[in-house]
This record gives structure tokens, C-alpha cells and sequence, in this order.
């Protein structure tokens, strides 16, 4: 008789399966919604995918996807920035009033523009962490003032932007080429470049793991040396910042600087953050989530347009995907640590 080894007889640890660890991923929710999504609008009309309409719903992706990418990182520590959307505004009325009024040439007015964004995050930042003040309602102030600035200085009328002289601005930053059929913008290839930098900053760098465990754990972050006041500073900064390159970004692309542009927007780059899976309360964020949280709302409102869905209804959807989201990724994560 043979006798079998205990360890034969011992039965092996259940390995995961491939939808489990799929499943533990925060980017997987949203990229199953965006497929469906796809699939629904193509289905309804299948000029949805055209070659045309993906390079044009594409155009107008950047400009909030370059504040949200900023914004995954300043939630992901715990905080928020309302005023991304008055800064959008601001800053290229102030580049374009600079270079119109023979104040600054144009490289050193767009630097101005650039410098009162970071100094209005660095507002933001030293306010909220020397005072304790919640993000929420010193970004509330700030949007508000830096709104009124941008309509007192303008007395609400947009500027215009370059002459004919100032065209390789333009080229730089909404230039296009194409790739085969497909019409490409130099903003989207900012977009990504600065994307795939910002993933890069979040999970292999020291200052990633610091802005997660400033907003997972502030305190025992503090008690471990992190910096968690400086690294809110920075995040406000750069979120500052990225609000105004995209504000300067889209005055080129419409030919105005518009002191009411980007109203609402900050809500919306909100929703695109947390339909991603960034963690509202901190301490997890994604950047890949975010750029599909960001094509899932773009698209959807091009999508629902070609389907004859009134674009005034846009909201009700955005409401509802994001109700719906978040019952999503709170199901996901609690399936995923209970092991079911």
C-alpha cells in the first residue's frame, strides 16, 4: 500500500482568479462603463466611431482632462479645488490683456499668466494648511474672487488673442496633424505626455507615496516624516497651474480670452475624478482611471447628441453615472476585501 505524503494530501492555497485580480484594480469599473458605453452609441449610430467624430469629441477632451489630472492628485491627499474653473478663466485674460496692451511679449505674458495661477494655488495651499480651514470653502472664496477679478478687469468682454505674427503659439499648443485618417491636436499629445508623468510621480516616486499617505492617514504620515503640509501646497500649485495651461490652451483654440470660460467646470473635473476611482476621502487615486473618466464623459456628450438625446439632459446622465459609479466601486472594493 502506498502511503501519500501529507503535503499531497494538504490542499493548496486557492489561487485568485483572473477576474478577481481584474476586479481589485479601481481603473476596472470605469473601463467596463466606457466599453458599454461605446458599444450602446455605436449600436444606436454607427457614426459614433467614425475616424471624424472620435478626433473631434478628442479636441475638446484636453481641456478638462489636463484639470483632472491635477485634481486626481490633490484628492488622492485628502483635499479639494473649486477654483480650477475661475482659474481657467483667469489666466489667459491676463496673458492676453498683458500681450495685447504691448506690456510683455507673448513668451513672457504667458509666463505672467502661469505665475498668477501658481501664486493663487500657493494661496489656496498656505491657507488651508496654516489655518486649517476646509479646501472646500477657502477654493469657494477663491473662485469667487478670482471670477470677479477676471470680469472687473475685462468689464466682462473677452480678449482677443494673437495676430498673425503669433501663429507658432498656436502650432505648439493646438497644432494638429494627422495619422492616416485621423486628425490629431498638439493638445492631445500635452495631455497625454502630462499624463503619463503624473502616473509615473503617483506610483514610483517617493512624493507619490507621500500624497497617498498624506490623504489615507494624515497623522501617522506626519508621525513618519512626511510633509504632508508641503505636499498640499504643491498640489494646490499644480493644480493652479494646469487649470491655467489649459485655460491659455482653449483661448487659442476658440480665438478668446473669456473671463466667464470654465464656469462649472471644477464640479464636472469632480466627476470625472471619482467616476476614475479616485477615493473621495484621500488616500487612493488613479490617473489612468481619471483619463478614462474623463473620455467616458467627453464621449458621452457627443455621444448623446448623435443618438438624439438633448444635450440639455448631459447633467441627468453625468448625475447618474456617477450615483452609479460609486454604488459600483463600493461594491468592487468590498467584494474584493471580503474575497467573495
Amino acid at each position: 500500500m502506498i502511503e501519500q505524503s501529507s503535503d499531497a494530501l494538504t490542499p493548496s492555497p486557492e489561487r485568485p482568479s483572473l477576474v478577481r485580480a481584474f476586479i481589485a484594480y479601481p481603473e476596472f469599473g470605469p473601463f467596463v462603463l466606457l466599453i458599454a458605453m461605446l458599444v450602446v452609441f455605436t449600436a444606436i449610430n454607427p457614426a459614433f466611431l467614425s475616424l471624424i467624430n472620435i478626433g473631434n469629441a478628442l479636441t475638446f477632451t484636453v481641456e478638462l482632462g489636463l484639470i483632472a489630472l491635477a485634481m486626481t492628485l490633490l484628492m488622492t491627499a485628502g483635499e479639494f479645488d473649486l477654483s480650477v474653473g475661475s482659474v481657467f478663466g483667469f489666466a489667459p485674460v491676463v496673458m492676453w490683456t498683458l500681450f495685447n496692451a504691448d506690456l510683455l511679449p507673448l513668451p513672457l505674458a504667458f509666463l505672467a499668466g502661469m505665475a498668477v495661477a501658481l501664486a493663487i494655488g500657493l494661496f489656496n495651499g498656505l491657507f488651508v494648511t496654516r489655518l486649517a480651514i476646509p479646501s472646500f470653502l477657502v477654493t469657494l472664496g477663491t473662485l469667487l474672487v478670482i471670477r470677479g477679478t477676471a470680469l472687473w478687469l475685462t468689464a466682462g468682454f473677452p480678449q482677443r488673442t494673437w495676430n498673425a505674427g503669433e501663429q507658432w503659439l498656436a502650432q505648439l499648443l493646438v497644432g494638429d496633424f494627422y495619422i492616416g485618417n485621423l486628425r490629431v491636436f498638439m493638445s492631445l499629445i500635452w495631455f497625454v505626455a502630462l499624463a503619463l508623468a503624473l502616473h509615473y510621480v503617483l506610483t514610483r516616486t517617493r512624493f507619490g507615496n507621500w500624497i497617498q499617505a498624506t490623504g489615507g492617514n494624515p497623522n501617522a504620515a506626519r508621525n513618519r516624516g512626511v510633509p504632508t503640509a508641503r505636499v498640499k501646497v504643491i498640489l494646490f500649485m499644480l493644480s493652479a497651474a494646469m487649470a491655467a495651461f489649459a485655460g491659455i490652451v482653449s483661448s487659442i483654440r476658440v480665438s478668446a480670452a473669456n473671463p466667464n470660460a470654465g464656469t462649472g467646470y471644477e464640479l464636472e473635473v469632480i466627476a470625472m475624478v471619482v467616476i476614475g476611482g479616485t477615493v473621495l476621502t484621500g488616500g487612493r487615486g488613479t490617473i489612468l482611471g481619471t483619463m478614462i473618466g474623463v473620455l467616458i464623459l467627453r464621449l458621452m456628450r457627443n455621444g448623446i447628441v448623435l443618438i438624439g438625446v438633448p444635450g440639455l439632459a448631459y447633467n441627468i446622465f453625468i448625475g447618474a453615472i456617477i450615483l452609479a459609479m460609486m454604488a459600483l466601486h463600493a461594491g468592487l472594493e468590498r467584494r474584493h476585501n471580503t474575497g467573495i
